[in-house]
């Protein structure tokens, strides 16, 4: 074996045990939003305890991935596309944290609307929301695993279905305010933990947009669609 196939053969390592990490990475994030959303639709306080803790468990991958990276780089010196896979790991560990955050958010939420009267509707819509920025972070990290361009595509497509779920809550938690403000407090959390989703489907989409980088050299040349309508620019972590 030759130096340049033994040193590319021991990045090839390193670089599958930094996509492991990211997939496991990855697994957590993708149980974090299970689980907070059936603490959501249970009222179940201690699942939502367990989703807040999970979420250092998610922090410490993170930590690791970027700490493994820097000593790729400095231990490598990977070019071009090597360069590139390395680079597109940083991303999308950093994409997987905030999901995590977001999903820890709804947890926190959660502890709060337990002790109020259910919003009619809201825990179904917002069930579906969380169903389907679920299914994009699957597919999503499927197209990394595969180099699958084609379903980093449809998943940054889909984003668009997930900003016409959080226009359509806004405007239901609007009217639940509007009809009865003693419906103001719980709708305003609910509404936050819409915004969380739709913003867990934003870094959703970077990541896809990473795997087509990754694969391809090259940046989506269209705009993302984007179709949230209301006036709110993030949701507020709580304390």
């Amino acid at each position: 074996m030759t130096e340049h196939q033994h040193i590319s053969s021991a990045f090839d390592r390193d670089l599958e045990e930094l996509q492991a990490l990211i997939m496991k990475m990855g697994g957590l994030v993708e149980s974090s939003i299970s689980d907070a959303t059936r603490a959501l639709l249970e009222r179940d306080e201690d699942l939502a305890a367990k989703v807040r803790e999970n979420d250092k468990k998610i922090d410490a991958l993170q930590d690791r991935v970027n700490d493994e990276a820097t000593r790729i780089i400095a231990l490598r010196g990977p070019i071009a596309s090597d360069l590139r896979a390395i680079l597109a790991v940083i991303r999308i560990s950093g994409n997987l944290e905030r999901s995590g955050d977001f999903a820890k958010n709804l947890a926190k939420r959660t502890s709060v609307l337990v002790q109020m009267d259910p919003i009619e509707g809201a825990a179904g819509a917002i069930r579906r929301m969380t169903q389907e920025v679920e299914g994009m972070l699957k597919d999503a990290l499927d197209a990394y695993v595969n180099r699958d361009v084609e379903l980093a595509k449809a998943v940054r497509q889909r984003d668009d279905d997930v900003d016409q779920m959080y226009n359509a809550l806004f405007r239901q938690f609007l009217t639940h305010m509007m009809e009865d403000p003693r419906n103001i407090t719980a709708c305003m959390h609910l509404h936050f933990i819409a915004k969380n989703m739709e913003r867990v489907g934003d870094h959703v989409t970077s990541i896809a947009e990473q795997v087509i980088y990754l694969v391809t050299g090259e940046r989506p040349d269209e705009d993302r669609p984007k179709s949230d309508s209301t006036p709110y620019e993030a949701a507020e972590d709580l304390g």
